[in-house]
């Protein structure tokens, strides 16, 4: 197996994040009241958000804004991530591709969710909050806000989607080694997990639903505040340091990435690796492509609509503009739980929307068989999330063996799969079976959202 990474030191680590708004022709549109649908402004947000929190969520004039040096030195236990040259990949594709992949699974909790809890955990802690909430998909963000708010001396009550808390017992069970408590959603505990239980009593849970819960008790507990793992402005802002490390990885390998992809739920991982790669498409006019690749059973970018919608289920949150399945889409349970989203971070469907950046969809097989492949020929078992980018990344190097052309590719590995073996299982046993929502299911969903764009 013949690879080679491309390490960085320590002194490398980013001392700033990059906001991309402040480069962006066209701006998101903002985020709305969801009782008077009147623009929200930065003190809006501090009921729910640690202040400094919200302040970069709104912040569309700084580039860059600097990293506490708390969070920079708890960065240093994983960072910087390596950069591997996969040539084991590129011989068994037979390709002429360039095939390099950023490799987040190396964080203390397997995926690159830390980026992110860390910092929102030092800015709750900095405020004095003492409980702070949180919803997880397929727990990868609930481990790593566990692990920060422990570091943090912070209590979590962490709402996990059903279907994943009953698939992934073992990121259920690293949750509570870090201290925090663990619900399945939805739960009797809150309004909202009633309701939906009442109405639906065999539902396994969403995304959408579990934010629904963590907002609630958030809203209702003293000195609690609420943190999110993806969608917003400030958790993308936090993970640029993925693809800041990798810019200057790709200059020691002596190459610049033609493609970037990863894989998309809410845009998290996707907004760190490409968003300093974009910064040059939009500054420099750099020509350089783009994809999110997320699953065919949640084809929020490839089959949405631009529109404003809630953040979840039962419309606790502001009202974002989205491309969105609509808040009340249930999604299929697939094994990509971190993917299982019905709407897109506001910047990203913004880039969307002007064409700065592709989407694609993929068939849960097809991730599985791309997963087993990049497993033998790389030695690391990825995440299911992160088997969308390893499809996609194999659809580029090979249309660029037909083609006959050298392409150079980069995709995230944004967390390793070792806690997702029963799924693996299950594919192997020839278990598992493709989902794909239908042009009618999409569409009376979205005609019940309000028509505000």
């Amino acid at each position: 197996m013949n690879t080679k990474k491309f390490l960085l030191q320590e002194k490398d680590i980013p001392t700033a994040w990059y906001n991309i708004v402040a480069d962006m022709k066209t701006k998101p549109l903002p985020p709305l009241n969801p009782q008077t649908h009147q623009p929200m402004k930065e003190e809006d947000f501090y009921p729910l958000f640690a202040k400094e929190l919200s302040h970069q969520e709104m912040n569309q004039t700084d580039a860059w804004i600097e990293i506490p040096e708390q969070v920079r030195d708890m960065y240093k236990i994983w960072r910087p991530t390596p950069l591997v040259r996969a040539y084991g990949l590129e011989k068994y594709l037979d390709t002429p591709a360039h095939i390099y992949f950023k490799n987040e699974s190396v964080s203390p909790v397997g995926s690159h969710k830390l980026n992110s809890a860390i910092a929102q955990a030092y800015y709750c802690k900095k405020e004095g909050v003492t409980n702070i909430t949180t919803e997880t998909g397929a727990g990868q963000w609930g481990a790593a806000l566990s692990f920060a708010a422990k570091a943090f001396g912070l209590e979590l009550a962490v709402y996990m989607v059903k279907v994943s808390y009953h698939q992934k017992p073992y990121r259920r069970s690293i949750m509570q080694t870090f201290g925090a408590q663990v619900i399945a959603s939805p739960s009797m505990s809150t309004k909202a997990g009633r309701k939906i239980l009442t109405e639906h009593p065999n539902y396994q849970g969403s995304l959408g639903t579990a934010i629904s819960e963590a907002v609630e008790l958030a809203m209702q507990t003293p000195n609690c505040k609420y943190t999110l793992g993806s969608v917003l402005n400030h958790v993308s802002l936090h993970q640029t340091v993925i693809g800041l490390e990798a810019e200057k990885q790709m200059e020691m390998a002596g190459e610049y990435p033609d493609v970037v992809i990863a894989c998309f739920g809410g845009g998290s991982n996707f907004s760190g690796l490409s968003f300093p790669f974009l910064r040059h498409k939009l500054v420099d006019n750099k020509d350089i492509r783009v994809i999110a690749a997320e699953p065919a059973s949640c084809p929020k970018l490839t089959r949405g609509v631009f529109q404003y919608d809630f953040g979840d289920e039962a419309g606790y949150t502001p009202m974002l503009p989205m491309f969105t399945l609509g808040h009340n889409f249930s999604p299929s349970n697939i094994h990509a739980g971190g993917l299982r989203y019905h709407g897109a971070g506001s910047i990203v469907s913004q880039l969307r929307k002007d064409g700065l950046m592709e989407a694609v969809d993929i068939p849960q097989l097809e991730t599985f068989k791309a997963a087993t492949i990049f497993a033998q020929a790389e030695g690391i078992i990825p995440a299911p999330e992160s088997s969308h980018a390893i499809a996609t990344a194999i659809r580029e190097a090979e249309q660029a063996k037909l083609e006959g052309k050298s392409k150079v590719i980069l995709f995230n590995l944004s967390g390793h799969g070792l806690i997702d073996m029963a799924a693996y299982d299950q594919y192997i046993a020839n278990d598992l079976q493709n989902y794909e929502v239908t042009d009618e299911e999409v569409a009376r969903n979205v005609s019940q959202l309000e028509k505000i764009i």
